[in-house]
Formats: structure tokens, C-alpha cells, sequence
């Protein structure tokens, strides 16, 4: 029993016998100690750091502070950390990477505070003996010649990362230091003292840049060279892809702060929006505009800034087609980057753009003696238009292009340019223009001159806008009337190209806007005003004029949202009194004006593209804008022309000119061949004429077809 008893109380005392604990801070300290000790005892200066034990003491001390911080929690600071603030272990890992000794410490380096600063949960940032030593390392980063871009890149995006979470610690990794105030209810422990007891360190404060000398209430910045976004921008130029990347993330990281005054900080107190719209003009000086071809370069297509990054999108065999990349790419970066920034940021960064970019170089390009520079840089801007998201940089685009007096009249002029490719591109500015989210546009080019409606007649009875009696026309009615070839016969032709409701016998068919017609009478006005001679499309049996409806209905659907929030009139304003003789319709529908009456002697390109221009105004559902275009029942006052008036004009030019081409039904049907790609003879006589009839079909067709979706949407 005695034996049993002694057994038994020794098996009690092994079970209550424990390995002792392993002291945290101790491991901590002797890794430390261990790394200092090889400073001290290493005579070889030229070893690699990666061949020593620093790298496995690093990281042996990461994880001790890991672990510590696993145990104690977020909310307690433990005595491994204590231990790192206080004895200023970062600060002299900064100067050892600083000297690069052993070689390669940097890297090092930079991998420990990465990780530190990723996998610590605790906010470390905001503690004085980390952000300093974080700003000494920021100002090693990209600095020439450096072998160490990869981890710099994922330290600086580590370090937006933090401040993305907590953008109080913006003015720190910027370097902006405020006032020395006493703190109220401060910590006693170094490392929670917050940049404004900074100063108390006298051997910090030495190694600070002039900012800690200032004056208790001003701000300051570090010089440029020394920044944080300078190095940014940097890295975003380097070879290497994935640092490209990393560093584009990480401005759109710190352009994103929402919270606080970090726009303000951003806008006011660094030079971000001069480095980014800098780079901008880098890229765009870079382009060879004699070289590119313009309507590549208007036609350019929209993609995502970070898809040049990809391994497999490969470089473009032409230098210029990657410069085009190169500028595009950073254009899109921009806008998205002022998309996500504060409106504050955002403001300041398209108006660094419109000085440095728009002014400084575009102007004095568009205003240039060669044609092909003008060519070019308005085919640039096409595309630019085109692309651009962000409704800051469209206010600056708009203002640049529709408010600077000489240059949008400059551009408006050249839509009617002796060179044909410069028109082309005019014409394709303002169409790209008109598909913008920005009530202004509208308002410029054409609504500000149709308010006053003076292109009207005065009324004789005094009662405006009423409804015509039978015998009432107007002048370009009566010429229609007299003219053989718009016969009743042919009026009533035409009517079966009409769908069902909108025969002229319905008797249902919803009024004109105006009320000078029935929708029905205004469809068939269009669809009639081609002579039933020089029709061709069903000679190749295209498609009728339902696909005509259907490509209206999406026109003016899009043009519908787009103007949805403008807040426009339902009805018309009325219309001057008649102290106003001569009606200006505006530079745009001027020009639009000038050259749709010389559509049978132009590119067929280029009368696509006016036609184009045309369709899009009148699918607006402004009631001017449906009054003056497509009401072919208004009165005109004296010396003013609408759309449909033009189109009479140049009708009765027409069939003058038919008079001169033989077999003209079989030529058409040729002309149309040709323009399918199913003829390749392009020696076929009065080719340019044959298009221009072909032209103005299709262009009453698309009228006709947007009178017929619109009416019914404007009365809903």
C-alpha cells in the first residue's frame, strides 16, 4: 500500500509539472540583440545580407509581435512592442537600410515594415515611433537606380491601405505637421503620442525636414522629391508591370478618402493634381501627330486602364499605337481616379487637367497652320470626349470647348472646312459632344438661339400657332404644291411606307407638339419629300422601314435618358414679338444648314456623318428642338430656314440635277452595290451625286421614323 501511495503522489507531481514558458520579450530582445551583434563581431562588409542571420531574426521577431498581439488583443499593448517603440528599433532599422549594410538590408527592410504594418491589426501609424521611421523609409522609395522597386511598391501600397482605413493618418505619411499643442488626456508612453507632441524628441527632431521648425499654426510640406505621391508616381512608370499596378492602386487608394478633410488636404496641400495632369501631358507630348492616323485615333477603343498590365495584352508593334496605349491608359486611370475622389479633389485634379493638358497644349495645337496637326488633335479630342466618365472632367472639357468664345467658334467653323477629313472630324467632336450627360452642351449650341422662336412669322390674326386651313401654306409648301414631281399621286404612293398607325386615313393619330399638324401628316411630309424617281432602297430589297422605327426608338430612348434630369419645358416658350428682323439659328445648325444643301456634291462619309449629327438633335425631346426640325407646318419668318426647308431646297436641286444621269434607276441600284461591297467598280460615273440621293432616302426615312416614336412619348 505504501509502494501504491508513492506512485501514486508521483504521478500527481508530474502532472502538475510544466514546461516553463517560453518569456516573449526575452526571444524578443536576443533577436534583436542578435542582429546588433553581427554589426559588432562581422569584419566581412560585403557579404549579402540574405547570406546572414538577419533575415531569420526579422522575421522570428514579426512573429513574436504577432503572436503577442493574438494573445493580449487589439486594445492592449504588450511588452514586446513597448519594447520596439521605446528603444526606437525602427528608426535604426531605417538607418541600416539607409546604408545598405550589409548589401541588400534595404530589401529587408522594407519586407519587415510591410509586414508589420499589414498584419498588425493594431493602428500603428498613428504612433510617433512608427510614422516617423515609415516617412524616413517613404523617402527611399524610387530613388535612381534602385534595385528594390518590388517591395518598395508593396510598401507604399500597404501604407494607402492603412490610411484607407484610418485617413486621419494621412497628414502623417504625408509629412504635414501641425502645431505642438499639449494633448489632452494623452497616454504616457512614447508610442501613443500623436504627431503634435512630435517635437519633444530631441534626436527625432533633428532628422526632421524644416516642417518641425515652423510656426506653431502653419503647415508644411516636405519637399517634392522626398513624398510619398512623388514616389508614387514614380513607380508608375516603371518597367516592371506589377509595380506599375501596385502603384496606381495605391493613388487611388489615398484619391478615395471620403472621410474628414482628406480631399482638402490632397487638393490644398500637395502637389497631386499638378503630378498627375503632368503625366498627362507627358504622354500626350509623346504622341506623333503627324504620324497618326485620325480615324484610328477617333475611333480608339475604350479600355481599362489596368488592362496594359496584363502579361497577356503584348506591346503593339508600333510606337505610336503604344503611345496612344500609353496615353489612353492614363486618361482612364484619371477618370476613374476623379470618379471615386472627393468633389473637392476631383475639382481640383480636372482643373490642373484643363490648365496643363487642354490650354497648354490642345489649344495652341488646334489653333496650329497644319492640317494635319488640327486634323489630329481634334480627332484625339473626339475620342477623349468619348471616353471620359467622370462628370468633373466633362464640366472641364465642356468649358474648354463651349465656352472659350474663339476656340468653340474656331471648332464650330471647321464642321464647314475646305478640307473634307477636318470637317469629318469637327462633325464627329460635335456628335460625340451631344451624347454627354451635360445639360450645357444643348443650351450652347442650339437651344440659347431657338428661345425666342423668332424664326416664326408674325401672326396675322394674332392667334399663334394655329392650326392651317386648307388653303394655307407656306411658302416652301406652295413650291412643293407647284412642282410636278410632289404630285397628289405621289403623296398618296408614299403613304403605304407608313406602318398602320400612322396611315393617313387614321383618324386617331396623336396632334403634333406644335399643333400645326397631325403626327400622321408630319410622317408623310418626310417620307414624301423624296422623289418616288430616285428611290432605291427596295430595289435591293432592304429592310422596310420598321427597321427605320426601331433604330428611332433606341435613338430617342437614349437621348431620353439622357436628358431625363435636365428639367426641360413640356411646352413651348412663346415667341417673340417681332423686334427681332433677322434670326440666327446658331453657329452649329448653321453650318449643319449649309453643308446638308450640299449633300449631293460631299463624301458620302462626311454626309453620314452630317446626317448623323442632324438625327441625333432631332431625337432630343426638347419641343423647340421638335418645333424647328421636324414640324414642316411652321411659318417662317422672313430670311430663316428650318430643317425641313433646307430639305425642300435642295429637293428642287435634285431634280435639276437628275435630268443629267441616264439609266438613273439601273446607276442607283450600282451606287447601292457599291456601298454594300458587293460592286467594287468605283468608276462609276455620277458616283457622288448616286450617294448623296442615297443619303438624303435614308436620312427622311430616320426623320420620319424618330416623328414617329417621339410623338406618342412626348405625350405621355
Amino acid at each position: 500500500m505504501e509502494t501504491f501511495n508513492k506512485l501514486t503522489s508521483m504521478l500527481l507531481h508530474a502532472l502538475e509539472t510544466r514546461e516553463p514558458t517560453v518569456d516573449l520579450l526575452d526571444s524578443f530582445v536576443d533577436h534583436w540583440k542578435s542582429i546588433t551583434n553581427y554589426y559588432i563581431m562581422t569584419t566581412d562588409d560585403s557579404l549579402p545580407v540574405k547570406q546572414t542571420d538577419i533575415p531569420w531574426h526579422l522575421k522570428q521577431m514579426l512573429d513574436i509581435l504577432l503572436y503577442e498581439e493574438k494573445e493580449l488583443g487589439v486594445e492592449q499593448t504588450g511588452p514586446c512592442i513597448e519594447y520596439m517603440l521605446q528603444h526606437k528599433l525602427l528608426e535604426t532599422l531605417c538607418t541600416l537600410g539607409k546604408a545598405q549594410y550589409p548589401p541588400g538590408m534595404v530589401q529587408q527592410v522594407f519586407v519587415f515594415f510591410t509586414k508589420l504594418l499589414a498584419q498588425m491589426q493594431k493602428p500603428l501609424l498613428e504612433l510617433v515611433s512608427v510614422y516617423r521611421p515609415v516617412q524616413k523609409l517613404i523617402r527611399l522609395c524610387a530613388l535612381p537606380g534602385s534595385n528594390t522597386e518590388k517591395e518598395e511598391a508593396q510598401f507604399l501600397l500597404v501604407i494607402c491601405s492603412r490610411v484607407k482605413q484610418d485617413p486621419q493618418t494621412l497628414r502623417y505619411v504625408l509629412e504635414l505637421c501641425v502645431s505642438v499643442k499639449p494633448a489632452v488626456d494623452a497616454p504616457a508612453s512614447d508610442q501613443s503620442k500623436p504627431c503634435i507632441q512630435a517635437s519633444n524628441d530631441t534626436t527625432e527632431s533633428k532628422q526632421l525636414t524644416s516642417s518641425s521648425q515652423s510656426d506653431s499654426s502653419s503647415f508644411n510640406v516636405v519637399q517634392a522629391e522626398f513624398g510619398l505621391l512623388t514616389a508614387l508616381m514614380h513607380l508608375t512608370k516603371s518597367q516592371r508591370a506589377s509595380v506599375c499596378l501596385k502603384a496606381h492602386e495605391s493613388l487611388l487608394l489615398l484619391c478615395s478618402l471620403q472621410s474628414g478633410s482628406s480631399g482638402e488636404i490632397l487638393c490644398d496641400q500637395t502637389q497631386l493634381g499638378e503630378l498627375l495632369a503632368g503625366r498627362l501631358q507627358e504622354l500626350y507630348s509623346l504622341l506623333p501627330l503627324e504620324g497618326l492616323d485620325p480615324g484610328e485615333v477617333r475611333s480608339w477603343p475604350r479600355t481599362a486602364w489596368s488592362s496594359q498590365f496584363s502579361s497577356s495584352d503584348p506591346k503593339s508593334a508600333s510606337p505610336a499605337s503604344d503611345h496612344m496605349t500609353n496615353f489612353f491608359s492614363w486618361l482612364d486611370f484619371l477618370d476613374q481616379l476623379m470618379r471615386e475622389a472627393p468633389q473637392v479633389l476631383a475639382l481640383k485634379l480636372s482643373q490642373c487637367v484643363h490648365q496643363l493638358w487642354l490650354l497648354e497644349l490642345v489649344q495652341p495645337q488646334l489653333q496650329h497652320t497644319c492640317e494635319q496637326v488640327v486634323l489630329v488633335s481634334t480627332s484625339l479630342l473626339c475620342a477623349v470626349v468619348r471616353l471620359v466618365q467622370s462628370s468633373s472632367l466633362l464640366d472641364q472639357l465642356v468649358h474648354f470647348l463651349l465656352k472659350t468664345h474663339t476656340l468653340t467658334q474656331l471648332l464650330l467653323h471647321r464642321c464647314d472646312h475646305i478640307s473634307d477629313q477636318i470637317s469629318m472630324a469637327s462633325l464627329c467632336l460635335m456628335e460625340e459632344l451631344l451624347q454627354k450627360p451635360h445639360v450645357d452642351i444643348l443650351d450652347i449650341l442650339v437651344l440659347n438661339f431657338l428661345q425666342s422662336r423668332s424664326y416664326l412669322s408674325i401672326p396675322t390674326t394674332g392667334v399663334e400657332d394655329r392650326p392651317p386651313e386648307s388653303n394655307e401654306t407656306n411658302d416652301d409648301s406652295d413650291d412643293l404644291e407647284e412642282d410636278p414631281f410632289f404630285s397628289d399621286s405621289l403623296m398618296s404612293s408614299d403613304s403605304q411606307l407608313l406602318p398602320p398607325p400612322f396611315s393617313p386615313s387614321t383618324s386617331s393619330a396623336p396632334p403634333s407638339p406644335t399643333g400645326l399638324g397631325s403626327a400622321a401628316d408630319i410622317v408623310n411630309s418626310f417620307l414624301c419629300l423624296v422623289p418616288v424617281q430616285v428611290r432605291s432602297a427596295q430595289l435591293l430589297h432592304e429592310g422596310g422601314y420598321e427597321c427605320y422605327v426601331h433604330d428611332a426608338h433606341t435613338l430617342v430612348t437614349e437621348c431620353q435618358s439622357l436628358s431625363q434630369s435636365w428639367d426641360w419645358p413640356l411646352s413651348l416658350p412663346p415667341s417673340s414679338s417681332g423686334e427681332m428682323d433677322n434670326f440666327f439659328e446658331g453657329h452649329l445648325l448653321r453650318v449643319l444648314f449649309d453643308r446638308l444643301g450640299r449633300v449631293l456634291e460631299q463624301p458620302y462619309e462626311l454626309n453620314l456623318q452630317l446626317t448623323a449629327v442632324l438625327s441625333r438633335l432631332s431625337a432630343f425631346n426638347h419641343p423647340l428642338l421638335h418645333e424647328y426640325l421636324l414640324d414642316p407646318y411652321i411659318h417662317l419668318s422672313h430670311n430663316s430656314r428650318s430643317l425641313f426647308s433646307v430639305l425642300i431646297r435642295l429637293m428642287g436641286e435634285l431634280m435639276q440635277r437628275i435630268q443629267q444621269v441616264s439609266n438613273l434607276t439601273d446607276r442607283l441600284l450600282n451606287a447601292r452595290r457599291h456601298l454594300l461591297g458587293l460592286d467594287h467598280n468605283t468608276g462609276l460615273e455620277h458616283l457622288t451625286l448616286l450617294k448623296g440621293i442615297i443619303v438624303l432616302e435614308e436620312f427622311c426615312k430616320e426623320l420620319a421614323a424618330i416623328t414617329f416614336v417621339k410623338v406618342p412619348l412626348e405625350q405621355q
